[in-house]
């Protein structure tokens, strides 16, 4: 079973410990780690939830990784809880930065396992064991002094390190950031238009004519025209555009209505009975 070049010690803490004779030796407790060089050792592992006796083995005896199982090969070092306590170490330290102020706790390293050397560290900014919380690189060049518990840097805060892994709030807030950027940017590009926009002249230089149009050939405004000579010749551009143009025939007047003389009235009829008697004979109805 091969094993990986590099392995976080989280990882390997967290597996159940299973040696070649197939004896399940407990789960993995504390890191054997040598501080000032930066080096992982072995780690212990609890045989026994109520004994002391604790086993450590050496990095050297890791034959292969499984889902949840750690495989060994060799006899452990028999020891117990209170010895492990007084070994050096760097996990769970509170980080500090300049003017000795806290900046998080040591939550993990990250470890070559060919020769165990500690490649950096990750840095917690609150509890460690919050799931999701976010993780930053503490290379080892960037420590300045470690004591027991406590470990000494000059940073001013943890964005001075590279993101490892960044929760959810820690997502947001870098995509927010980004986003309020890209804002601004576009924001200062249209301000810096709109500026140039007001500064410049109506029209371009290159629009200013010194000569007025009508004395330029007007084949000047289309250079590209099939039919220059067709379309613009001296002629019908010194002529009236009017000129030919056919003239409307006006209908004619309709002659004026004589006027007819107002008709007179008729002379009153005149009595044929007066004078005397109308009689029956003179009626034309009897």
């Amino acid at each position: 079973m091969s094993l990986p070049e590099q392995l976080l010690l989280s990882d390997l803490l967290r597996r159940q410990v299973r040696c070649d004779q197939g004896l399940e030796r407990g789960a993995g407790v504390l890191a054997w780690m040598h501080p000032p060089v930066h080096r992982l050792l072995g780690w212990a592992s609890r045989p026994s939830a109520f004994a002391q006796k604790r086993l450590v083995w050496r990095l050297d005896q890791l034959r292969g990784l499984g889902e949840q199982e750690v495989f060994v090969k060799g006899e452990p070092a028999e020891t117990d809880a209170a010895t492990l306590e007084r070994l050096p170490t760097l996990m769970d330290a509170a980080l500090t930065g300049a003017d000795d102020v806290p900046l998080g706790l040591v939550a993990d390293a990250a470890v070559e396992l060919r020769s165990g050397r500690i490649l950096h560290y990750l840095v917690s900014r609150s509890d460690p064991r919050l799931p999701g919380s976010s993780r930053w690189r503490l290379s080892p060049d960037r420590i300045v002094d470690q004591q027991p518990g406590r470990v000494f840097t000059a940073l001013r805060g943890l964005d001075d390190l590279p993101v490892a892994r960044a929760s959810v709030r820690q997502k947001l807030l870098r995509r927010s950031q980004r986003w309020k950027e890209q804002v601004q940017q576009v924001g200062g590009r249209v301000e810096e238009r709109l500026e140039g926009w007001l500064e410049e002249p109506p029209w371009p230089e290159a629009l200013r004519e010194e000569i007025p149009w009508p004395e330029r050939d007007p084949r000047d405004r289309y250079p590209n025209d099939p039919y220059p000579d067709e379309r613009y010749t001296s002629d019908r551009d010194e002529s009236d555009p009017l000129e030919d143009w056919p003239e409307e025939e006006q209908p004619e007047e309709p002659p004026e209505p004589t006027r007819q003389p107002p008709l007179e009235e008729p002379a009153p009829r005149r009595d044929r009975y007066r004078g005397r008697e109308p009689r029956e004979a003179d009626d034309p109805w009897i």
